[in-house]
């Protein structure tokens, strides 16, 4: 029998047959399977476009607010954020934000269908946060990548007009900056009364710190700007902090150097990662470091602690690896107790002694307070005032003025008739102490 005749045979074996058919549509199928997944793959690789936002990134709580208002006002699937913000009438109100939930959702945008994925790995953490990793991917029709440009700047500028008239405080969590607490509203500069020129002469040099950046590159010199204030405590180093970066449009990077476990590197880092547009502020600084030499017993007690070390703060402060953009306030009680290789030119840029009371600022904290009399009546109340209080021949913080102001809200008659008790307050809330 020949080849033919045992193919033919078979052929007429309708088991075969079937067996044979079955196996054509089984290959069949498979094929169109998958010529449709690699069809499906083309077609998202040349004419879809996606973006993918990881939770670490900046943008990707400004995407989900923006998703929430201008993209998916319809979706029905929503996770709630809930939080409280101060009123200005004192009262708190509680917020809910409501943004897209776990899943797909879809919407409209300049005439294209986006499509959202959020999703959330229960087996990876977000270190920083002790989260779960959670992503945001958008899918579109096309290959225009600006369409992606154009909803993050949105995003941008939503969460920029959310904040608004307002100041955000940074604290370093880990190896990177988290917003601490709810923004604050922005302090007038006014409001801080310090001797006269010393606010407007910091300003002034901030100011044109931000606005010559060229100046610097054109000679070679690094741009960045440090200063320091020193003086008594409660005379309002760190009120004109907070109320220069309103002024500037700022926020504020606060950050311990006693903190345990902040070492050199960690340091360096932070610095160099600080958000833009904010100020960096080492409070206390005579409390990490009293001098380059340290005692014994001080060596003792941090012996096997993970701290900043005094090299390294100079290193991070104007080293080789030293970030740039970079505006740097350093406040003390004590600048006795601080190294000069800390305040030298260089590392510290202005320093400007912020101090007790003088006659002229205690006025203007009258005027400030009381405002309900005529101007003639306020005038003479605040030179009395202030007479009275350089009378008694004692230092006065503005702390401990606006501490004695509290007791007589609403009568300035008697703020000067029982002047004496400025300093009898203190006593008492340090015996309290």
């Amino acid at each position: 029998m020949t080849i033919l005749d045992y193919a033919q045979t078979l052929s007429d074996n309708p088991y075969f047959g079937a067996g044979f058919g079955l196996f054509g549509l089984g290959l069949g199928a498979a094929l169109l399977r998958r010529s449709t997944q690699v069809g499906m793959m083309l077609f998202k690789r040349h004419c879809m476009i996606t973006l993918e936002v990881p939770c670490k990134d900046k943008s990707y709580q400004w995407l989900l607010q923006w998703i929430t208002h201008k993209g998916a006002k319809k979706t029905q699937h929503l996770s709630v954020e809930t939080s409280f913000e101060m009123r200005e009438t004192g009262h708190v109100k509680t917020k809910y934000d409501f943004i897209p939930s776990i899943g797909t959702h879809f919407f409209r945008y300049k005439g294209n269908w986006i499509k959202v994925e959020r999703t959330r790995e229960q087996q990876t953490l977000d270190l920083s946060q002790g989260i779960p990793w959670e992503t945001v991917q958008l899918t579109a029709f096309g290959s225009d990548r600006s369409i992606y440009f154009d909803i993050l700047e949105e995003a941008r500028q939503m969460a920029l007009k959310e904040h608004e008239g307002k100041t955000i405080m940074y604290t370093a969590m880990g190896s990177e900056w988290r917003p601490f607490g709810h923004p604050k509203k922005k302090r007038p500069i006014d409001s801080v009364v310090l001797d006269e020129g010393v606010g407007d002469k910091i300003l002034k040099d901030c100011r044109e710190f931000i606005n010559n950046p060229g100046w610097y590159s054109d000679r070679g010199i690094p741009y960045r700007r440090g200063y320091l204030l020193y003086g008594p405590p409660g005379c309002g180093k760190s009120s004109y902090i907070t109320a220069l970066a309103g002024e500037l449009e700022r926020g504020i990077c606060v950050l311990n150097l006693s903190e345990r476990g902040l070492t050199d590197d960690r340091l360096n880092h932070l610095l160099a990662v600080a958000p833009q547009q904010t100020i960096i502020l080492l409070e206390d600084v005579d409390a990490a470091f009293s001098s380059r030499e340290e005692t014994k017993e001080m060596k003792a007690a941090y012996d096997g602690l993970n701290r900043v070390t005094f090299s390294g703060l100079l290193n991070c402060l104007d080293g080789v690896a030293s970030s740039e953009a970079r505006i740097l306030f350093m406040t003390t009680n004590y600048l006795e107790r601080l190294d000069p290789a800390l305040v030298r030119p260089g590392r510290v840029d202005l320093k400007e002694y912020i101090g007790y009371c003088n006659n002229k600022q205690i006025e203007k904290m009258f005027l400030r307070f009381y405002r309900d009399q005529d101007d003639t009546t306020r005038q003479n109340l605040a030179k009395q005032f202030a007479i009275d209080v350089i009378s008694h021949g004692k230092n006065v913080s503005p702390a401990q003025i606006q501490g004695y102001f509290m007791f007589y809200k609403n009568n300035p008659e008697q703020v000067i008739n029982n002047v004496s008790q400025i300093w009898q307050v203190e006593t008492t809330s340090q015996k309290k102490t």
